[in-house]
């Protein structure tokens, strides 16, 4: 059985391909969460677009981020001039990418349910604008 850590590794070097594999540019960023200062997860970006992004796997149905977490990844994001993104995989589910506003605050850390990052959050594809525009945008109320 793979432990939490490796599983989280493997999830970010897994997007980290895929950024790269579809004309961006994208890293991961060593010991994120574990420095002084804030770093992201993965930074990716292309000519038009630079996006920092807090990778999480969960077997669970939902997921819990620490307030300080979200925090960083807001300031390294407005310092950097990158958009915030919450990239989530629920078990064999496809990555849902989520912006800050649709966590959900439960006073002592962030959480998002599986059922709303299927209604609200963007699949890789729409992240990366690939398909129909108008539904890659298109929020759910």
């Amino acid at each position: 059985m793979i432990n939490k850590k490796a599983k989280g590794s493997k999830g970010e070097r897994d997007l980290v391909k895929f950024f790269n594999e579809n004309e961006w540019s994208c890293i991961r960023i060593a010991g994120s969460g574990s420095s002084k200062y804030p770093a992201p997860d993965i930074l990716a970006g292309n000519a038009i677009r630079r996006v920092a992004v807090e990778c999480k796997v969960t077997k669970d149905h939902k997921k819990y981020f620490p307030n300080d977490e979200i925090e960083q990844l807001r300031t390294f994001s407005q310092k950097f001039g990158a958009e915030s993104w919450v990239a989530v995989k629920f078990g064999s589910n496809e990555w849902y990418f989520l912006m800050l506003e649709d966590l959900i605050d439960t006073g002592k850390s962030w959480s998002i349910s599986l059922d709303i990052a299927k209604r609200r959050g963007l699949t890789k594809e729409e992240l990366l604008g690939k398909g129909n525009v108008n539904e890659t945008f298109k929020r759910a109320e």
